[in-house]
């Protein structure tokens, strides 16, 4: 099991879950952050402290954004197991699902 970050996230991306983050499993693509399934140790550290709610329980997630799931694992399928975000910095890409999203309201 896993942490999954959904919708919520998409074009704010505020790092509070990357600060928390003790294994440092918490990548940033261009428009999104994603929690590496593998390297996820399911301390739930960033769920709490995420301002957007954008941080599911693998089992929590809600149905609306169940495809994120699939989102969070495929966006490692070229990259693999970096082991830490901290050596990637920010990826030049997303999932094709969150890239071809409208741009979310900033209120």
């Amino acid at each position: 099991m896993t942490y999954v970050i959904a919708q919520p996230c998409v074009d704010v991306k505020d790092r509070a879950c990357v600060d928390e983050c003790p294994v440092d499993c918490i990548y940033e693509g261009q428009r999104s952050l994603y929690i590496h399934p593998e390297e996820c140790v399911d301390c739930g550290a960033c769920e709490p402290v995420c301002p957007t709610e954008a941080i599911f329980y693998e089992d929590d997630l809600p149905e609306e954004w169940s495809d994120y799931y699939r989102a969070n694992v495929d966006f490692f399928k070229e990259i693999g197991s970096p082991g830490g975000a901290q050596r990637t910095g920010v990826l030049e890409h997303d999932d094709e699902m969150i890239a071809a999203l409208p741009p979310q309201n900033q209120d």
